[in-house]
Parts: structure tokens; sequence; C-alpha cells
């Protein structure tokens, strides 16, 4: 739908609050388009007595405005010293349901991630995960056709694929 999305990248849900990111959201100026703009993650840490918040639970919520998605080929996960990758079952990449908050003072233009109650697959590593948007969402989500309640639910079992991230050692130094 979005040319940028020819190669989506992974979502590592252990990134650096303020890490920099792509999100997909209506052009706050000018409804009739969608844009792809540069965000920060996570809320402005002025505004939430000194606390940053990055993700924002699903749960008795509605997003009236504000909404946006998060192009992702998978998201990342860390249990202990182990690092964990999620693709969808099939392979495709998906969106993850997410809420912007305009730049204010000295903090940039940043996003949050809606999350729901892990799934299945998930559920031994975390007990919440991001939101997922399929590609066939996309406008439902940022057009708000569709009530909150029915795109953000829990996955069912056998949505997702969860796979160990092995990082090959490195070698010191080249023996000759």
């Amino acid at each position: 739908m979005f040319s940028p999305m020819d190669s989506p990248t992974p979502f590592d849900s252990d990134a650096p609050f303020g890490d920099r990111r792509a999100i997909i959201r209506r052009n706050p100026d000018d409804a009739s388009e969608i844009e792809m703009v540069e965000a920060a993650w996570g809320s402005n840490p002025q505004f939430a007595d000194g606390l940053s918040y990055r993700f924002v639970r699903s749960e008795g919520r509605a997003f009236p405005a504000g909404r946006c998605l998060i192009p992702a080929s998978e998201f990342q996960l860390r249990v202990g010293d182990k690092r964990y990758r999620v693709t969808l079952d099939g392979g495709n990449h998906f969106y993850l349901a997410a809420i912007w908050e305009p730049a204010m003072r000295d903090w940039p233009l940043s996003y949050r991630v809606v999350t729901v109650a892990a799934n299945p697959e998930v559920a031994p590593y975390q007990e919440r995960h991001g939101a997922i948007i399929h590609r066939r969402q996309v406008m439902q989500w940022l057009d708000r056709t569709v009530p909150e309640i029915d795109l953000l639910e829990t996955p069912p079992a056998r949505t997702f694929i969860v796979e160990e991230i092995i990082e090959s050692p490195r070698q010191a130094a080249l023996a000759l």
C-alpha cells in the first residue's frame, strides 16, 4: 500500500527511549493525505512527572485522535540474556498500532505503541505485545472506521513464530 514499505524493518521492544523511527499517519494539516514521518519513541517526560511512557494499554481506552502505524517485519523482545524475534506465521509484514504526540518544547514529535495481552506464542516470554494491524486494516485504524475493540485484539494461537536470535561470535583478531 505504501511504497516505503517495500522493506519494513524489525521493531525492537528493547530500543532506547527516544529512538527514532518512521511512523505512518494522517497529515494533521491535510487529513486527506497520508504521510510517513520520523518520530521519537516515548512520551515527553516534561509532561509526565519526569516519567517516559513508550507503551499504552488498549483495554478500556479509546483513541479518537493521534492514531499512527509503525511498519514492521517482526518485533523483537528480550528475556534475560536471550533475544527473540516474533514474525507473523505467513512471513508478511505488519503494522503496530500506535498514537503520536506533537512536538513540545525541546521534545520532538513522538509515538507510543498500543499493547494487547500476549497471544499464546508470546505469552511464555512476556505478558503483553504491540497490537498488530494487518495491511487490510490500515485505513480502518487511521480513519477510525472500525471500533478499537474490533482492531485491538489479542491475536489467536498460531499467529506468530517465535525464534531465538543467535548472534554469531565475533572474532577478536585475525589470526595469521
